[in-house]
């Protein structure tokens, strides 16, 4: 069993940054894929990034690429994801997820474990 708990959403302008936390605790997951995902009000969740702990593999939407980026904190457990040059349309509940099995990490349905979410708010 693998617990997430996502940290670091907030209220900012546009052209802001804020840093997510995502802490892990429970199995460890040093072969698994770590997943950034958001979900806005009357739209489906949709894939921000992903990196393999393995392979060091990361992978990123068109739509965030070269603003987003992830880091992590080993001894903590904690997966880090900095956004910066924010956008009203990054607004959404942000939520980090594992994936076990190292499928595609672009698909929510890959994922075996998720976090409840922190909802960021870009202003414009």
């Amino acid at each position: 069993q693998v617990q997430l708990v996502e940290s670091g959403g907030g209220a900012v302008q546009a052209g802001g940054s804020l840093r997510l936390s995502c802490a892990a605790s429970g199995r460890t997951f040093s072969t698994y894929t770590i997943g950034w995902f958001r979900q806005a009000p009357g739209k489906e969740r949709e894939f921000v990034s992903a990196v393999s702990w393995s392979s060091g593999n990361t992978y990123f939407s068109d739509s965030v690429k070269g603003r987003f980026t992830m880091s992590r904190h080993n001894a903590q457990n904690t997966e880090y994801l900095q956004m910066n040059s924010l956008k009203p349309e990054d607004t959404a509940v942000y939520y980090c997820a594992v994936d076990i099995g190292l499928g595609d990490p672009t698909k929510v349905y890959e994922y075996d474990y998720w976090g409840q979410g922190t909802q960021v708010t870009v202003s414009s």
